[in-house]
């Protein structure tokens, strides 16, 4: 009864008060994906009562197993199970359409205005603040992931094969899920999603049925529908660039890499940020400050945090403007970045969902999966050793800065939880307050 009293809840949802709704969490969507959906379960779950407990679980289990932003696909999926398509459509591009006039400014006082001493200084003070924010998601992380030895066994392998022998992050990926799979037959106890049996040594998980309004297996017409019209519009922008400014131009490359990075983020953006961080700063597009400050940028900006990748967008066009104007250049390049990275989330959402439910009681899925997740200890554990190592020894000396600074935030964020968004301003008044002292 409960659950058809949710359901029946949902349906009458107005289209107009779910859209008014949607552009409110599109301003006040800080704290990262884990704060942002907080904020959407105690809303839709909690306080207005669109869907269920299980329906929302349901629901954000299926986000974590997709590569990109799991709080977009989540905002995407909820307005999907209350409207449809146009109603996934709404939620998911409102959740993101404030963030990025947001960065847009910020990025462009970021590279515009750096040689003014308050502004160098307040970037300046929010890297240390970074740096804290990416070991506390290692520790955070670790704690739910690495439940066993030979987890942590994962996570060591896979920061040694990202952090000394370069072994790119989709293969990194790719060999987790092998192993998963492989360890299940040995330790089902251990790679087992579901509660595990000790009688018949099998894990048991329990499925419900599939809900919504397009509850059940969509159709292969409606997958290839839908795949062909994401398509059509990705090569609509993409062939316009190429056409205009030619395959090698940095708005040609930004388009393909980053459409080739909407795949491959499975971890959310703190596992892909090394990722990104190695070929947008390796190809010249920008240096390892100011990643570091993008990333702060979007920690204390409403939006998913993977809008930093809006931010590399700019950036890499801006310093590799050619024959545009730098920030002509710098608009076309975070808008396209912005385009091909969420588009795919639609995608993955209107076809995926239903299939991807259906399979949610699948062993060797959730084994390869638990093998992913710990991987994906190692390779954030990875971007916190490069984002140390570039801001506390700057020079090859230590910055007394810069290693207090860090020390403190962490310590706020671990014992007193204090929000990102709260951290990187008082980080960058604490970088103004340093530089004018010092």
């Amino acid at each position: 009864m409960k659950k058809a009293a949710s359901t029946n809840t949902s349906v009458m949802v107005s289209f107009t008060e779910a859209i008014k709704f949607w552009t409110k969490l599109g301003f006040i969507s800080f704290g990262g994906p884990a704060g942002q959906i907080a904020i959407m379960h105690q809303e839709v779950v909690e306080r207005r009562r669109w869907i269920g407990e299980n329906q929302f679980l349901r629901a954000l289990n299926f986000c974590m197993l997709l590569p990109g932003p799991e709080a977009q696909q989540l905002a995407t999926y909820i307005g999907w199970r209350l409207h449809g398509t146009w109603g996934g459509i709404a939620a998911g591009s409102l959740f993101v359409i404030p963030s990025i006039f947001v960065m847009l400014l910020l990025s462009y006082l970021a590279v515009a205005h750096i040689d003014i001493p308050a502004v160098a200084a307040a970037f300046y003070g929010i890297q240390p603040v970074v740096v804290a924010v990416v070991v506390e998601a290692v520790l955070r992380i670790g704690k739910k992931a690495l439940k066993h030895r030979v987890l942590y066994g994962f996570a060591a392998l896979a920061f040694i094969a990202i952090f000394f022998l370069k072994v790119s992050f989709p293969y990194i990926v790719a060999a987790a899920a092998a192993g998963g799979l492989l360890m299940q037959r040995v330790l089902p106890r251990v790679f087992c999603a579901g509660a595990y049996d000790p009688e018949t040594k099998e894990c048991r998980v329990d499925v419900e049925p599939s809900f919504g309004l397009k509850a059940g297996r969509p159709s292969i017409s409606h997958v290839v529908r839908v795949f062909l019209v994401c398509l059509a519009l990705w090569g609509l922008v993409v062939a316009s660039v190429v056409a205009w400014r030619g395959f090698e131009d940095v708005l040609s490359q930004i388009a393909f890499f980053f459409t080739k990075a909407a795949f491959v983020t499975f971890g959310g953006a703190y596992a892909v940020l090394s990722y990104i961080t190695d070929v947008a700063v390796g190809s010249g597009w920008l240096t390892t400050p100011q990643m570091l400050i993008g990333l702060g940028l979007a920690e204390s900006t409403p939006g998913p945090l993977i809008m930093v990748t809006q931010y590399v967008g700019f950036i890499g066009a801006w310093n590799i403007s050619g024959d545009l104007a730098p920030l002509t250049a710098g608009i076309l390049g975070a808008l396209i970045t912005t385009y091909v990275t969420f588009l795919p989330c639609f995608f993955f959402i209107f076809t995926g969902a239903p299939v991807i439910e259906a399979m949610a009681g699948n062993r060797k899925l959730q084994a390869a999966l638990t093998g992913v997740t710990a991987t994906v200890v190692g390779v954030v554990l990875n971007l916190a050793v490069w984002f140390g190592h570039k801001v506390f020894l700057p020079n090859g000396s230590l910055d007394l800065f810069a290693l207090i600074s860090a020390g403190v935030s962490l310590v706020l964020l671990q014992k007193f939880h204090a929000p990102v968004h709260y951290l990187v301003p008082l980080g960058a008044a604490a970088g103004v307050i340093w530089r004018l002292v010092v």
